[in-house]
């Protein structure tokens, strides 16, 4: 999933200069202060913050992703799906640039091989992810089968991002359920209004795809030759749409964006 929410940053450092004379300046011994964690009131606080930043962080995530939930819902809508096969798709793939590429190139009538290509393409970042998300968290049972479904831009951000504070397993799984339930209502609710509404292209829901697709997107194009990668390959497939099969365009795109991040990483 692809979800805007893929390119978080987080911080969790400051400094301070004193204005006032150093003690040594004054004739004074300096006295050495308690480290915080010899003070369990100080630790505490310092738990009770870092809970309540990352509720509130993973509550903000959970919230941006609501709109391509509804989007997504829509556009499945559009490619006659059934309200059961949408919400099957965002429990169990919940990936959401793979779901907007199956159902956009299903809908436009491409074949399916074309569709599970482009989707399991895009989900190969998942996979690494996931190398990182278990060297932070070490699961072990059944709790790995859960974390890899889970494992999404949004989770691993903030695991990596609280890393430092020692709360990656909280901010992980914290981040993870709030997206998994908001995806996946506004799943619902996207395909329902899409339903009532009737003709996608009257209402102008059949531009929320690739609106969507785009939206996730462009926050990761970060360097100059991953702008220069998605330009490239966005010409060859447009290039490619007369002549080859619907939904061949965009897995040729993106096979050529990996070639061209190749060539350019030498």
């Amino acid at each position: 999933m692809v979800s805007p929410a893929s390119s978080l940053r987080y911080s969790h450092t400051s400094a301070a200069v004193s204005p006032y004379p150093m003690p040594q300046s004054l004739g004074l011994r300096p006295t050495m202060p308690e480290t915080p964690h010899d003070d369990p009131l100080t630790t505490d606080a310092s738990r009770l913050a870092a809970g309540r930043r990352i509720r509130n962080r993973a509550l903000a995530i959970g919230l941006s992703v609501t709109p391509f939930g509804l989007s997504f819902g829509a556009v499945s809508v559009e490619a006659h799906l059934s309200l059961a096969q949408v919400c099957l798709l965002s429990l169990v793939l919940f990936s959401g640039a793979s779901q907007f590429a199956l159902v956009s190139i299903i809908g436009a009538g491409g074949s399916y091989v074309s569709a599970v290509g482009t989707a399991l393409l895009l989900g190969v970042r998942n996979g690494l992810y996931g190398a990182r998300v278990n060297s932070l968290l070490r699961p072990a049972g059944w709790r790995r089968f859960l974390m890899a479904e889970v494992t999404i831009d949004e989770s691993t951000a903030m695991a990596v991002s609280e890393a430092p504070s020692a709360s990656a397993a909280r901010a992980f799984w914290t981040t993870a359920l709030s997206v998994y339930v908001l995806w996946n209502a506004s799943t619902v609710i996207g395909a329902l209004v899409g339903n009532a509404l009737g003709s996608p292209a009257a209402t102008g829901l059949d531009v929320a795809g690739p609106a969507a697709f785009i939206a996730l997107l462009a926050p990761r194009l970060t360097t100059a030759r991953m702008r220069l990668a998605a330009l490239g390959s966005g010409a060859i497939a447009l290039v490619t749409v007369p002549i080859v099969p619907v939904g061949a365009p965009i897995l040729i795109g993106g096979l050529t964006a990996v070639a061209l991040l190749l060539v350019l990483d030498r």
